[in-house]
């Protein structure tokens, strides 16, 4: 009889099995939260919800809610074996309920905790989990998943649209601030997005987070979307409508830190759990957060469970991996004697860099499709190539030297760019390192760094046609494109994610024809392959002049990799005008007008032809007439 309690007691309720908790130790169960957390479920034939929770430090450890009005002894939770992993069922217990785990340390103390896995959070101040179900949503964008899982991403068009959902528009009441639903912003969302010729979405701040300053960064429910636009079926509607509307999902994730929140997984189960134990590993002094211990094969297994969860559960395309470099390196916002080396006494995170190739490859493997992008700052090498290369495995790394570059440059005063041409040059010296996205992200409009447009140099007007200039040298650059939201349009104000944005301005002259444009932009750049197929190869690129930096005029061609309707860009980048402007070009032919910077994109009908003479410049052997107006751009089609 003392043997089968005994066998009772290690196969617990029999949900979560022997080999799950192996698999979980290993750090290999990359379906845990079908386990751990809140599951509705029928258990010896009653319906109510199992809730397990993995606190190995703990003295015991209860299930705490309205349903038992708090109190840490009505619902005891049984512990399995030596997993560390507490479980109990809840009969009649439905979806909806509040829920924490009250947590008793080994001195005695009761902590109140969220539930790390859970799938549903309260909605700010509450701070408690809710039960909830990913299960029984009707998705309807099939033809979208199986084109994801064959396409191959580095060659085709990638044009991002970053954006804040609690800020790009919002609702006039006051019931959640304002915000918009995830459904309400569904529709209007894609109407813009595909009206404006991007492609993907990215969203910033979608797991749950207290704090609203964060922007979404400092996370405490890693698999709740989170509560302020509503419930995880209503952001499957979100992604499922975007998707069948032919528009890609990218989320930010954040495994580099957490905050240190009494409800979060700070000292989780009264002892460093999730994080470090040694604070000049576990702390970050300039965020005051936590820092994963990707050493533990339980923490590990926690965060890539975590991202085959969104891509998986809510068919996320894409993840935008926050703050890599806070985790490749030991010393990362540490001064001396705040950091400890690694085994060979350097200031690599060698578990960090392990933790990378092991989640990169396996969305690789499991991801149908779905791509990792690395927001990388440093010249880390091989971050885009395999692990089996000695690379990290990512797909994509934000180009943040590309985009320092870029904006120094433009900020200038026209007349001191001659001095300077080699910061938009210099670019295209690295180019090919890596699979980069250009980058105009959120990080660049905030804290006194103003708006885009007023960045600009000159009058009012000169600020728009500067402006025009960079995002057409951006387009023709190689590597994919991110804008946030609001440059495309020249808002005036740094951005603030507690209001909207000033969709008013895009009725008035200036920010309306800067939209325009953009939107011929970004449509020239999906409808010409030679803009996106070859971004990290020399054959896709090809300087015309890259030295006329007493003019700032920058001339170059991209080619498909067939090298049919190729694209020759022309860029002025001050407001003197070149009348008898002449830029040499590869071969004889015609040369067909597709934009410029006063008309934008020329329709059927609209375009001009220019012929080709045998003429040598820039040195090519032919060349053509191309006047051009202050800040004057212009793309030429040719074959």
């Amino acid at each position: 009889m003392a043997e089968k309690k005994q066998e009772t007691k290690q196969i617990g309720l029999g949900v979560i099995s022997q080999d799950d908790r192996y698999l979980f130790g290993q750090g290999t169960h990359y379906e845990i939260y079908e386990k751990l957390g809140a599951h509705p479920m029928t258990l010896q034939g009653k319906a109510g919800v199992y809730f397990a929770v993995w606190a190995p430090h703990a003295a015991s450890v209860s299930l705490v809610g309205d349903f038992n009005n708090w109190d840490p002894d009505s619902n005891p939770m049984t512990v399995l074996d030596t997993s560390g992993i507490y479980e109990t069922f809840v009969p009649g217990l439905g979806l909806g309920e509040l829920y924490k785990f009250a947590i008793t340390t080994q001195t005695g103390k009761v902590l109140f905790k969220a539930d790390p896995y859970a799938q549903s959070s309260e909605f700010r101040p509450g701070t408690a989990s809710v039960t909830a179900s990913t299960a029984g949503f009707s998705w309807t964008d099939r033809a979208w998943m199986e084109k994801r899982s064959v396409a191959n991403p580095r060659n085709m068009a990638m044009s991002i649209y970053e954006v804040h959902l609690g800020s790009w528009k919002k609702k006039n009441r006051e019931v959640k601030n304002g915000y918009y639903t995830y459904k309400e912003a569904a529709h209007e969302l894609a109407d813009y997005v595909k009206n404006m010729g991007y492609t993907h979405v990215e969203l910033m701040g979608i797991a749950e987070h207290p704090f609203d300053g964060s922007w979404g960064y400092q996370v405490t429910g890693y698999y709740a979307p989170t509560s302020r636009y509503g419930t995880p079926d209503e952001f499957m509607y979100f992604v499922n409508y975007l998707h069948k509307k032919g528009i890609g999902i990218i989320l930010d994730w954040v495994p580099a830190h957490f905050p240190k929140d009494a409800h979060g997984l700070a000292d989780f189960d009264g002892q460093p759990l999730y994080e470090y134990a040694d604070p000049r590993k576990g702390e970050h002094p300039d965020w005051g957060t936590k820092v994963f211990d990707y050493a533990k094969t339980e923490v590990s297994n926690f965060l890539i469970a975590n991202a085959l969860y969104w891509v998986n559960k809510y068919h996320i395309d894409g993840l935008r991996v926050d703050a890599v470099a806070s985790m490749l390196y030991l010393d990362y916002g540490r001064k001396d004697g705040e950091w400890t080396a690694n085994q060979y006494g350097s200031n690599q995170n060698l578990e960090a860099i392990e933790f990378f190739r092991h989640l990169n490859s396996i969305v690789e493997r499991r991801g149908q499709g779905a791509i990792v992008i690395a927001e990388e700052s440093t010249a880390w090498p091989l971050v885009t190539h395999a692990p089996d290369e000695g690379g990290l495995g990512f797909t994509f790394k934000w180009n943040m030297g590309w985009m320092h570059d870029f904006l120094e440059y433009m900020k200038l005063d026209p007349y001191f760019r001659k001095f300077n041409h080699n910061k938009m040059t210099f670019g295209l010296t690295y180019f090919n390192s890596e699979n980069f996205i250009l980058v105009l992200s959120h990080d660049e409009v905030v804290h006194l760094k103003c708006s885009m447009v007023n960045k600009m140099p000159g009058y009012f007007s000169d600020k728009f046609a500067n402006l025009k200039a960079g995002y057409t040298y951006m387009i023709g650059h190689p590597g994919k494109k991110l804008l946030f939201m609001g440059q495309d349009f020249g808002q005036l104000h740094e951005w603030n994610e507690e209001v909207a944005l000033d969709w008013y301005l895009t009725e008035e002259e200036l920010h309306g024809n800067l939209q325009s444009y953009v939107r011929d932009l970004l449509h020239l750049y999906q409808k010409y392959p030679a803009l996106y197929e070859s971004d990290d190869d020399w054959d896709g690129f090809k300087w015309i002049n890259a030295d006329d930096g007493d003019r700032s005029i920058f001339s170059f061609v991209r080619y498909a990799k067939n090298h049919k309707k190729s694209l020759l860009f022309v860029c002025n980048f001050t407001p003197m005008e070149r009348p008898d402007y002449r830029v040499g070009v590869p071969k004889r032919g015609s040369y067909t007008l597709i934009l410029d910077n006063e008309h934008g994109a020329y329709g059927p009908g609209e375009t001009k032809v220019i012929k080709a003479v045998k003429k040598e410049c820039d040195g090519q052997p032919y060349s053509i007439d191309l006047p051009l107006g202050a800040y004057g751009t212009v793309i030429l089609r040719f074959s």
